[in-house]
């Protein structure tokens, strides 16, 4: 008889440890209203968003109101590592007398009472989303999905009632001002827009500071302090067009493709070399790049990081081969003989042509910048660090103060060998710019 009262008081002690509603933070709960259908958590990196969107969802599914969840990650991978297996994922979070089975050759985990979860890819928008049905919804980072199409997709199988409740979909982001996030914050509940059916919750790292490590905040801080990107990756605003930048989001957006033609003539590897790999150094920018039949440009991948002289090299001949590209490009600036001789030691083989930045990064770029705005260049899919980069580079650069643009170098490296053709070292031709039936 006593152990089944030590069992009984171990269980009711887990009972009690799960009830996550006891701890968190009344911004990180669902609302209790019953007119709304999205919830939006939009907040700074370590504000808790991955765990809002696990524990409400078991809260859910415990209380027989969720009984079909679609989860959805930016990968298939992300889903997996973050969702499920992490330490904010449903396995880490589950109490022992509940905790699902996991069943990673079906993408699915299964509670006690047969209510079910399924993962989505957002990198694969039409596997398994088509003709689904859930009665909730998540969706992790929803701002560097690649493909709308994926949210559109889960969005319309979102149909099921269970106990009464209305399907729901929770989502949970660092903003980013793409085109889904600016749609969803127009659908918000205001006094302006009272028939708005999305709520959104706004948050900071620092509410969550007391959970977070001293060493991730020193590194946030660091990175962001005193930069725009600042306010997107510690304060969670969505931040708009940079008066004066050279590339505009809306330019961006409108020329967003969910996939490059198949016809393409020509694809080009950019690589910026950063000087050094180590601690708190520029990024390797490294983003490649193709031309179609058509005339227009394509940036097919971002593949930037810190790296190491080899590891870029490797990287960026990973890239020729994959991508299948005609030569790689890099700039010479810090040596050009090193550059060659870094690329030629991973793959003697591979054409690499060596770019002299004799002229200063902006006016460097404006041809590229033109593309875009004249809708003959456009992005394959998303590239959040990237685009954020892009959009906040004006013609007053500041290296020490804004960092080094590298993505962009490497971008406009690939772009101008592709699109734009030298009249001289250094120079452009603009007739690159000017669809040839307007030549005259």
């Amino acid at each position: 008889m006593s152990d089944f009262f030590a069992d009984l008081a171990d269980s009711l002690e887990s009972v009690e440890a799960s009830d996550w509603r006891k701890t968190a933070r009344p911004s990180q709960l669902i609302s209790t209203e019953t007119w709304w259908t999205l919830q939006l958590w939009l907040a700074g990196r370590g504000w808790g968003k991955t765990l809002s969107l696990t524990q409400n969802a078991r809260a859910e599914i415990e209380a027989g109101r969720a009984g079909y969840v679609a989860a959805l990650g930016t990968t298939a991978a992300d889903c997996r590592d973050i969702l499920v297996e992490g330490p904010c994922g449903f396995l880490a979070i589950a109490p022992n007398w509940n905790r699902p089975v996991y069943e990673p050759s079906k993408r699915r985990l299964t509670w006690n009472n047969g209510a079910t979860c399924t993962l989505f890819s957002a990198d694969e928008p039409d596997r398994g989303l088509r003709g689904t049905q859930h009665d909730l919804a998540l969706c992790d980072e929803l701002a560097a999905w690649r493909y709308v199409e994926a949210f559109d997709n889960l969005m319309f199988g979102l149909r099921l009632k269970r106990a009464g409740s209305r399907p729901r979909c929770l989502i949970a982001t660092t903003p980013r001002p793409t085109k889904i996030i600016k749609a969803l914050l127009a659908r918000e509940r205001t006094a302006a827009n009272p028939t708005g059916d999305t709520i959104v919750i706004r948050g900071s790292t620092f509410e969550n500071a007391q959970n977070l490590a001293d060493s991730f905040i020193d590194q946030v801080l660091g990175r962001y302090r005193g930069t725009r990107l600042e306010r997107q990756e510690v304060y969670g605003e969505v931040l708009l067009d940079v008066p004066g930048a050279l590339f505009y989001l809306e330019n961006l957006e409108a020329t967003r493709v969910q996939s490059a033609p198949q016809d393409l003539e020509r694809v080009v590897v950019g690589v910026d070399p950063a000087g050094s790999s180590e601690a708190g150094a520029d990024e390797t920018g490294i983003v490649v790049a193709a031309r179609a039949r058509d005339g227009h440009g394509y940036v097919l991948a971002d593949l930037s990081g810190v790296m190491t002289p080899h590891d870029w090299a490797q990287a960026a001949v990973n890239a020729y081969h994959e991508q299948r590209a005609d030569l790689i490009a890099a700039e010479r600036n810090y040596g050009g003989e090193m550059v060659a001789a870094n690329i030629a030691s991973v793959d003697p083989n591979v054409p690499v042509k060596l770019v002299q930045s004799a002229r200063g990064k902006v006016l460097r770029a404006e041809p590229v910048a033109s593309l875009f705005a004249q809708r003959r260049a456009h992005l394959v899919g998303s590239h959040p660090t990237l685009e954020d980069q892009l959009c906040r580079f004006t013609s007053d650069w500041d290296r020490s103060r804004d960092g080094s643009p590298d993505r962009i170098d490497a971008m406009v490296f690939a772009m101008a060998e592709l699109m734009i053709e030298p009249q001289a070292p250094g120079y452009f031709d603009i007739r690159a710019l000017v669809a040839p039936e307007e030549i005259t």
